[in-house]
This record gives structure tokens, sequence and C-alpha cells, in this order.
């Protein structure tokens, strides 16, 4: 066979084979980029050939099958373990990772906005505010372990105007995302408590005949009023929502990104999959459809995102060095050390700080499932179109798990394997509900001008941001939403808005008090066992 047959031979085979199926488009150079562009290496013929895909991907009817068939546990498991891979992968090209950035370039980051050709970053589709600018979500989420916050040389770059113009740019920190999947269901059930109050003054406004006002308030956290406003016979309504604060006018909690602007963990690893390291999915860009000219399709399958959704909303909840020293995992803590702790826990609350950081919000239902069985917290249709249920993801038989004993990690085992300690799992209260001690609200509040920023990418306020929850935070220095901070005293003086009289209260605290508020807040951190190698 001549070295032509052979070659022709093995393109064919890598083109036929089932994990590069449906994956290889026409090179883009036949679109004509212009004079002077440059283009990504689009023909991955004989890339595919000497090299494999990065990524393994998940059927999502393989796991919907496994929820039919009863075996919920061994479809957490999967999703779980599928997830954490996906999570650790360094993807290459012909997974479809990074994007036309110019100059021949997949990575970048500063978005390019100028670029706007053909098959270029400005014409992606999905529209993009920022990157691609890594190639695994580990390569960002890694301080101090994997899945932690990332250092400022991780700092995202968002162009939402698709500007070109550095001063409309913004920043981002990376977050950690230790027990996010928490989150997610106090926002849940946050939601359906204050669309039970609308609902309900809707009912009294339409018995009444009259306008009906309802305080918003939800886990002790004050979302504002509404006011119905009935009208018509039959009665019919309309809210004034102008006295609503913290949330969106519909009421539904959004738990992430830094403006609170994101409902369900689907989507944020979605909409990060796509704009930091350009791995776009089905439901976002559509089956087939090759939205950021890299010649690759179908780079993430709606398994793919259940398995990463499920596998975030397992991570361990955050701990505190006292926590770790009582169980040994960490060197003892000195009686100097426990008092500052202890007094700075007071002097937290004594200041005011507890107002916005709340210590700890309870979940009544700590089952997570995916999808959630909140309508807020899941697509009716996927953002390319799809319906979610034709593509296996039915809320009547969803992956889940319970936060309070499922999560895999951070499990303390005795020398027989059995189960000592379960510090991944949230504790429970005496009525079986999950105690999230996140140091939060899950309410957005207009944090002053020195914080504000250039633009007002999701239309609540440039000054306004989601309250950051505490827990972890000494381990994620730098802080703040660009992390501006790189010690926890400057995040503290940058506070304003609502935050200026706890600021305040801080600033005339004794020394020594300053001290000990510190100390207590670098008691909250994150950490993991490490899980012992096999031979």
């Amino acid at each position: 066979m001549s070295l032509g047959q052979c070659w022709e031979k093995a393109t064919r085979e890598v083109a036929s084979s089932s994990r590069s199926r449906g994956r290889f488009l026409v090179a883009l150079l036949v679109l004509g980029l212009g004079a002077g562009a440059f283009a990504i290496v689009t023909d991955l013929t004989l890339v595919g050939v000497l090299h494999d895909p990065a990524a393994e991907h998940v059927d999502q009817f393989e796991l919907l099958a496994l929820v039919q068939a009863g075996e919920e546990e061994e479809a957490f498991e999967v999703a779980f373990e599928e997830g954490d891979e996906i999570f650790a992968t360094s993807f290459n090209a012909l997974d479809g990772v990074g994007a036309n950035v110019g100059l021949g370039q997949r990575f970048t980051r500063v978005p390019r906005a100028d670029l706007a050709g053909p098959g270029e970053w400005a014409n992606h589709v999905p529209e993009r505010t920022t990157g691609p600018n890594a190639e695994s979500c580990a390569a960002c989420h890694n301080v101090p372990v994997e899945d932690g916050a990332g250092l400022a040389s991780a700092n995202v770059h968002r162009d939402p105007l698709h500007s070109g113009n550095l001063g409309s740019m913004i920043q981002r920190n990376t977050p950690h995302v230790f027990g996010p999947g928490a989150l997610q269901r106090l926002a849940e059930e946050m939601t359906a408590k204050l669309h039970q109050i609308r609902d309900l003054a809707a009912t009294q406004a339409c018995a009444s005949g009259t306008p009906k006002t309802k305080a918003l308030v939800t886990k002790q956290v004050d979302f504002g009023t509404i006011t119905a406003i009935p009208s018509g016979n039959p009665c019919t309504v309309t809210f004034d929502t102008s006295n609503v604060q913290g949330v969106d006018a519909d009421l539904v909690v959004r738990p992430f990104q830094w403006k609170g602007s994101v409902a369900s963990l689907r989507d944020f690893n979605r909409g990060a999959s796509h704009n930091e390291l350009g791995m776009q999915g089905v439901e976002i860009a559509g089956e087939g459809v090759d939205g950021d000219a890299d010649s690759v399709v179908d780079e993430l399958t709606v398994g793919d995102l259940t398995a990463l959704t499920v596998y975030l909303a397992a991570q361990p909840r955050p701990t505190t060095k006292q926590e770790l020293s009582s169980l040994g995992l960490i060197p003892p803590l000195t009686p100097q050390e426990n008092q500052a702790i202890n007094h700075g826990r007071q002097v937290f609350g004594n200041v005011g700080c507890t107002a916005c950081h709340r210590g700890s919000l309870k979940i009544n239902d700590p089952v997570f499932r995916e999808p959630s069985a909140n309508p807020a917290y899941r697509d009716a249709t996927f953002p390319a179109g799809q319906d979610p249920v034709a593509m296996g993801l039915d809320p009547a038989f969803p992956v889940a798990f319970d936060l309070t004993e499922d999560q895999p990690d951070n499990r303390l085992l005795d020398d027989e394997g059995d189960l000592l300690f379960h510090l991944g799992a949230f504790e429970t209260d005496d009525e079986g509900r999950a105690i999230v001690r996140l140091f939060g609200d899950l309410k957005r509040h207009d944090m002053g001008p020195a914080l504000a920023e250039p633009i007002d990418e999701v239309g609540s306020g440039p000054y306004v941001f989601l309250t950051e929850n505490l827990w972890g935070v000494g381990s994620t220095a730098p802080y703040l939403h660009d992390g501006r901070a790189t010690t926890l005293t400057e995040a503290i003086l940058l506070h304003g808005g609502e935050a200026q009289a706890s600021k305040n209260a801080f600033l005339n605290a004794s020394l020594g008090s300053k001290r000990d508020l510190i100390a207590f807040l670098e008691n909250l951190v994150l950490f993991k066992i490490e899980e012992e190698e096999e031979d």
C-alpha cells in the first residue's frame, strides 16, 4: 500500500470512528477571511489521525435509563465521576476548545470585538463576552485545591457591549465552586416562597377588589414588598414591583455570578464552557452547528452538561480551621487562636456584617435534582431551541442526591474503610433540614461608588452585587468581584452603600477586635482530603 493510500485509509477510519463522528466540518479557509487575516488550524484531518480528542462524552439517555430502571444511586455515581473527568480534562482542538481570536490563536485574555470578519470572534454564535481563555475548568478553579478559586492571573476580562473599548470592559475573579448545589437548592426554595407570597397577594386582591401589598420575606431574608392591583371582571392582576429589593421583578433568586444573574448550575456551566473554554454545548449552539468556526460541532453533549452540573452540585461544603483541628486534619489550634476566632465571630455580628453575610440558611428538602423540580431552574427549551425532554433531560426522572449524605469527597474512613465522619456533607438540624453556613443571603445589594463598574452588564446597577458568600474566604485571596483586594481588610475598606455603616463600625472597633474579626474570617476555609492512590 502506498503512502497516499495509507493516508486515505487512516483519514477514513478517523472520520468514521465513534469518537469523531460528526465532529469535523469543511475547512473554513474557503470562507476567505480577507487579506492579512489569520485563521486557527481548521483542517483537522491530519490532527485527527495523529491525536485523539481529550474528552470522553456522556450519553444523557444512559443516565435517564438508569434512573428509569430504579438505579438512582448508580446514575448519580456515574454522573459525578464523569463530571469530575470533564472538569479536569484539558481539551484540545479535536474537542473544539478555543476559537478564532486573531493571529491564528485559540485563546485570549482580551475580548476581540474588533474581529468582525467571517468566522471571527465578534460573529460567533452564541455571542461571546470574553475568552476563550483556558483549556480546562481546573486551570482556573485551583486555589487552594481543585474546584477552588483563582488567583488574579486567572481573572476574566469581559466586553459585554462588544465595544472593543478597554474602558468599557470589566473583570471577574474566579470564585470557588464548593457547595454550589446547596446554593441552588436554597434559591429554589426561596423563589418558591416568594412566588407563593406573590400569588397570595393576587388572590386576596381579586377577592377584595382592592390592592394588596405583601412583604417578600423568605428564610428571614427581606426582599422588599410587592403590590397586587386588581381590575376587571373576571379579575386580572398587575403587580407593582417598584419596592422589590435585591432580586429581579420575576422574583427568581439567582445565586450564581457576581451580579446574581444566573439561576441554575446548568446555565452557569454551559455559559462558562462556551465563554471561557470555547466548548460549545449542543444545547447552546445547536446540534451539528459550528458556532465558533473551529471546525468542530457538538462539543459538549447534553449528558456532558448534566454530569458537570451534578459534579459541581455535589462538591463538599467549605469548612473551618476549628472543625479541621477538632478532627485532627490540621495541627491543633492554640487556646489563643480559638479565643480570637470566637471573639471575632461576635465582632462580625456586632459591627453589622451579618445583616447581609448571614451565618446560615436552611434547606427544607436537601435533595438536589438535575433537572430541577422547580421550572424556574430548568429549561422549558434549550437556548438553541431543542426540547430537553426529547433529548433525555426529563424532570420526571432526574439525577438526584442528598446534600446531607451523598457527596463522594471528604469522607473520613477508619482502617477498615468504615465512615467516621463525612466532612463534605451538610449538617442537619433536628427537623432534618440542611444547615448551609454560607455567610451570605443570596440577595443583591448596593455596594457604593468605590466598587461601581464602568457599565451595567445585567441591568441591576453598576454598583450592585450579589452578597458574596464568605464560606471558604480564608483560602481564596484575592477578594471582591475583580480581585482588587489582596487582603480581607482591603475588602472591608472598599465596602460602601448599604455596607457603609458596618464598615464604619469596623473602623471604630478596637485594634484587637479588628484583628479578631480577621481571624474569624481566616478561619473559614476550603479543604479536601487527599485520596490515596491505589497500588
